[in-house]
């Protein structure tokens, strides 16, 4: 064989970009081919064909690794799901449009909806009263942790007995928000909870912000009820995972940024706290959104139903006058929930309620799939230590 077929070990390395001692560990284990150099018996050769099937093999395995890894940030589908889609500035729910089921549409129905079932109401099981918490928000955590606890993995479950525990969950999870066990649709449930008189104004207003949040595709807290659904979970399990992830600032803490900014601007002045942040590179939270380039519909249809305070209308303002952003659903949410005067902690608790659906949803999906979410790792750590 030609000499040129083979190269010495500076070059072997330098082509695969590694250290000696991972060349070594490819001759050990086969893929590199190695002699005796003819001009000097203490040096190796490397067989040129093998480094550079191993140089092109970690080149294509580069590229896919930066594809997988640009899809987990807003990038290019990876996982296939008929649930909820957004598409040309839309949210469609089955293929139906979120804003148009908002009009008529109960939480229920939509859960039935986003998981697929039929629009008959399911019976639901006895419901034991709700945990006993200082707030909301720890009352949530406590009666899905007691589920998941306890509940049979949904793994191998029939479809009948998946879809009354389904409406169950939702209902427990509204029990603990409201403080008490309860009849009747959702929205009135935790419109009177909070001080809402079931069937007005207030009760629509939650009722369209429940159906318009029930779920966003393959949102963090989806895809995390998912990974946890793919093991087997239970569903209270899937929807334990789905509310610790939404509690993160990033997702469904982030109204609690935007009372932050909200306060800013009602100390400094609109314009003067959008300035501020822009100066020093912060995001204006409850405006602007990656999939929503056009302006979020959720938002819109829910601003066009009631008033908001006076000082959070021109917030609203003066970010489009500065930034061209619009409001997004964080922002709506904020605004409905002062307009009514609801709780502190509300927005989040709508949040939750009406998430669950979607979570649940997610959950029976991946369980239908049998596969289990396990990506691999592109390791970036210290050179393995072969023997």
């Amino acid at each position: 064989m030609p000499h040129r077929d083979w190269i010495a070990a500076e070059d072997a390395q330098a082509r695969l970009g590694v250290r000696p001692q991972t060349l070594y560990a490819y001759v050990s284990r086969g893929r590199v081919q190695v002699r005796a150099d003819p001009k000097d018996p203490r040096r190796s050769l490397y067989r040129a064909a093998d480094i550079a099937a191993l140089a092109e093999r970690k080149a294509r395995s580069r590229r896919i690794s930066d594809v997988a890894a640009g899809a987990i940030h807003w990038g290019e589908p990876v996982l296939a799901s008929e649930i909820t889609t957004v598409a040309g500035g839309r949210l469609f729910y089955r293929g139906r449009d979120a804003i148009r089921l908002a009009e008529t549409e109960t939480l229920e129905a939509v859960a039935r909806l986003l998981r697929g079932g039929h629009g008959a109401a399911l019976k639901r099981t006895d419901r034991p009263l709700p945990p006993s918490g200082a707030d909301m928000r720890s009352r949530a955590f406590a009666v899905l942790a007691a589920r998941a606890a306890v509940d049979p993995p949904a793994r191998g479950r029939a479809p009948l007995a998946l879809a009354v525990e389904a409406a169950t969950l939702l209902d427990v999870l509204t029990d603990a928000i409201a403080g008490e066990v309860g009849g009747g649709a959702i929205h009135n449930r935790l419109a009177l909870a909070w001080g809402q008189g079931p069937g007005g104004a207030g009760a629509d207003l939650i009722r369209r912000i429940l159906v318009l949040v029930a779920d966003h595709e393959l949102n963090a807290s989806a895809f995390a009820a998912r990974v946890a659904a793919s093991t087997g979970a239970s569903l209270a399990a899937a929807a334990l995972a789905g509310l610790a992830t939404l509690s993160g600032p990033r997702h469904g803490g982030a109204t609690a940024a935007v009372r932050t900014f909200a306060g800013e601007a009602a100390q400094a002045g609109p314009a003067e706290a959008i300035r501020r942040r822009l100066e020093d590179d912060r995001a204006l939270p409850g405006f602007g959104h990656p999939l929503y380039p056009d302006g979020d519909p959720r938002a819109a249809a829910l601003l066009e139903r009631f008033s908001p305070p006076p000082a959070l209308a021109a917030l609203q303002q003066a970010v489009q006058a500065a930034a061209g952003l619009p409001a997004n659903i964080d922002f709506a949410l904020v605004a409905a929930c002062e307009a009514l005067r609801l709780p502190q902690d509300a927005p989040f608790a709508l949040f939750s309620v009406a998430r669950c659906a979607g979570w649940i949803a997610h959950a029976i999906e991946q369980g239908q799939s049998d596969a289990l979410i396990r990506p691999r790792a592109r390791y970036v750590g210290p050179e393995p230590e072969f023997a």
